[in-house]
């Protein structure tokens, strides 16, 4: 950290906020230091997005007050922010994918001739620049849909660094990330670091926030729990800062399941070169995890068993009985589920209730011959769910949107529950939700393992499908390139056939 760090770039002083009745954040104070990345954690609904919220302008605190350079300072709205030199990235980024690089970083700012006239010249010329002092080799020319997600977070960065920003807010930068891609984010934040910016960065990966960050303060309930110097934060003492109590550690037992019945099964499924000649086979109780590094085709392994992708060749069976998938509604009539990465855009309809989200793919359940829908029956039901899931919501009538993630990710799972099918695919089950809820998630999959459910876990965290899986498959360029029973699987033994170096001796 620079020396001219010693005093705070930005305070939060005894900040407070309410939505209605529901206080979401009690006398939070906080600070960063220029040359500081200061990690920012907490469970889902700790207050962590509002407080972000209000240093970026987007809310106003009811009580309390920003101090920037030890001044007081109210940005009325993201821009007044922006001109303050307070910048916030969002973890869903805030790009228009059909223009191109420069034409985002610039974006409403755009260098102008004459008065009037937009310099396209000097637009290209100012981003090539900003992308030198990042050291990224990127056309600004490209269009942003055409780029990367590590490489639209660059564009991001390269926005904020052209609003002349002081302070940059980043919000679970690496939850799309491979390992490469945190790797080279990583060297452009300490670049930042070194430049002077104070950096608050939200993370609910602990190995990373060792890895980047400088100090850390925990929230919890609206409230702050705790600031420490990152150095000497032990993990244990932060889960414990953040939920309030001692998680439940689960003994990771490894049955042997080789008698038990095959309930699915793959043989050759191809789809172009993302998926290439994959077979493998589930059995009744089982956990199958997948690992792989991102673009190794996992997801589109699983979109060709549940049918949400057409496949070029290949077979599916269930039960031990061919099984014609054509489509999803194929795959859930042989009592086929999949749990979507994208919980928002594929696994929910965020604009809905928890009851609409609940029962929408068991509504012929709770539908007469006249296609009357029970609306009692479905309640009952839904409400079932909610409680035995732990679900944190007002009501049935909540809007998905309002709850925290690890619960809108509780709701995708309890859809598929309350269906009852026996075979659930799962990918990604805990990105971007907190520890505590994570913890809680893992439970529910042990659970419906042990009462005979079978599941495919697709995970980008090595570690936790070491916790999870009976076995795993490593995928690497389209095709599974290994397996390992949980016994004798290492993060080691998975990188190296996630990154080909076994895996080019079997071929």
């Amino acid at each position: 950290m620079s020396a001219e760090a010693s005093q705070p770039l930005l305070q939060a002083c005894g900040l407070s906020k309410a939505f209605a009745s529901v206080t979401v954040l009690q006398g939070i104070s906080f600070d960063v230091k220029a040359g500081e990345v200061h990690a920012l954690m907490g469970e889902n609904g700790a207050g962590k997005s509002t407080l972000m919220k209000i240093l970026a302008g987007v809310h106003q605190a009811d009580a309390g007050e920003v101090l920037l350079d030890g001044r007081p300072v109210r940005p009325g709205s993201p821009r007044e922010a922006q001109d303050l030199g307070i910048a916030l990235i969002h973890q869903e980024l805030q790009l228009m994918p059909d223009l191109s690089a420069a034409a985002n970083v610039f974006i409403g700012r755009e260098p102008r001739r004459a008065g009037w006239l937009l310099d396209h010249t000097r637009q290209l010329a100012d981003t090539r620049i900003l992308f030198e002092r990042l050291g990224l080799k990127l056309d600004p020319r490209r269009e942003v849909g055409r780029l990367s997600v590590a490489q639209q977070q660059m564009v991001e960065i390269a926005k904020a660094l052209s609003l002349n920003a002081r302070v940059l807010i980043m919000d679970e930068p690496t939850a799309a990330l491979n390992p490469e891609e945190v790797t080279e984010l990583f060297r452009v934040v300490r670049q930042l670091r070194a430049d002077g910016v104070g950096i608050v960065y939200i993370s609910h990966k602990m190995d990373e926030l060792q890895r980047i960050a400088d100090r850390v303060t925990v929230l919890r309930d609206g409230r702050h729990i705790a600031t420490l110097a990152m150095a000497g934060a032990d993990m244990d003492e932060l889960i414990h800062l953040m939920v309030g109590r001692e998680l439940q550690q689960t003994a990771h037992a490894t049955p042997d399941l080789s008698a038990a019945p095959v309930v699915l099964e793959a043989r050759h499924l191809s789809r172009g070169r993302a998926v290439r000649g994959a077979s493998f086979t589930l059995r009744r109780g089982e956990i199958l995890g997948f690992a792989g590094l991102m673009g190794a085709g996992r997801t589109e392994l699983a979109r060709l068993v549940f049918g949400a992708d057409r496949r070029d060749g290949g077979e599916v069976f269930v039960n031990g009985k061919p099984a014609d998938i054509r489509s999803p509604a194929d795959a859930v009539a042989h009592g086929i589920a999949y749990l979507s990465e994208d919980r928002k855009g594929l696994g929910l309809a965020t604009g809905l209730d928890v009851e609409a989200n609940l029962l929408m793919p068991s509504l012929a359940r709770f539908t007469g011959a006249l296609g009357h829908i029970d609306r009692r029956a479905g309640q009952t039901a839904a409400q079932q769910f909610v409680e035995r899931l732990g679900i944190k919501t007002p009501s049935l009538g909540q809007t998905v949107a309002r709850l925290s993630g690890g619960n809108q990710q509780k709701i995708a799972l309890a859809k598929w529950l309350l269906r009852e099918g026996d075979i659930l695919i799962v990918d990604e089950p805990t990105r971007g939700i907190d520890v505590g809820a994570k913890g809680e998630i893992h439970r529910l999959l042990r659970e419906l393992a042990a009462s005979g459910k079978a599941l495919i876990v697709i995970s980008s965290e090595l570690p936790e499908l070491l916790g999870l899986a009976h076995r795993i498959l490593v995928m690497c360029e389209g095709r599974i390139s290994g397996e390992l029973p949980a016994a004798e699987a290492t993060q080691e033994a998975l990188m190296a056939l996630a990154t080909r170096q076994q895996f080019e001796a079997v071929q």
